[in-house]
């Protein structure tokens, strides 16, 4: 083999690997680049996440759980509208739990917002908690979505909410990219009426769902039975 062909050989091995990382890193940003990520996430989702939580109730007194917080933007979204509540974040990547904490340091030395790494499928809380929860762009990673809608659903009060905002589903105005980079990511493809399905069997009432269809976005939310 030629210097050329193994210089063309290494070039392809080490854009593999870059992609593979990159694609890692959307999934569960690590300490080293986690930061980077986390900003990255802020900066895409906010429109996105400031059009969901339109579908939804918060007030000034609400305790409220944030799945998946990422960079910890929307944390500070749900802070300003619960200004005498308490809200907390959970994210089972050590990177983006670094950065939600960098992201809030006033809030948390206040105590207003409490920030911790753990997975959706076993939240380290008591049963009846929240008055609402919210994930934005995470609900495709969940382990096993039937068992923790359900865990979502054991920390919910009753009458409480759970609120699922999201960029790409199922017949929905993504690109061909995005379809793409979600396959390689192992991500659940869900469309209306499996979202619908999903929450009534989890045992949520009150299921609506909301869609941009010029943007692609969906929101769905359910309640707790009271």
């Amino acid at each position: 083999m030629s210097a050329d062909h193994v210089w063309q050989a290494l070039k392809v091995v080490a854009t593999i690997a870059l992609m593979v990382y990159v694609l890692r890193q959307v999934r569960k940003p690590d300490r080293l680049a986690g930061r980077f990520f986390a900003w990255m996430m802020n900066m895409s989702h906010s429109s996105l996440t400031d059009w969901g939580l339109e579908h939804v109730r918060i007030e000034n007194h609400f305790t409220i759980l944030d799945v998946g917080c990422g960079g910890g933007r929307t944390i500070q979204k749900l802070a300003a509208m619960a200004p005498g509540g308490m809200v907390c974040g959970v994210d089972y990547a050590s990177g983006s739990v670094t950065a939600s904490r960098a992201k809030n340091p006033a809030l948390i030395q206040a105590g207003r917002v409490n920030i911790q790494q753990a997975s959706v499928s076993q939240l380290p809380f008591a049963e009846d908690k929240f008055d609402a929860v919210t994930a934005v762009e995470t609900q495709y990673y969940w382990p096993d979505l039937a068992n923790d809608m359900r865990e979502v659903l054991r920390v919910l009060k009753p009458g409480g909410t759970l609120l699922i905002i999201a960029e790409v589903y199922k017949s929905g105005a993504s690109n061909i990219v995005e379809r793409q980079v979600m396959k390689l990511l192992k991500s659940a493809d869900m469309g209306v009426e499996e979202q619908r399905e999903l929450f009534q069997r989890a045992g949520y009432t009150d299921v609506q769902i909301f869609e941009e269809r010029k943007k692609g976005w969906l929101c769905v939310t359910g309640r707790k039975p009271s």
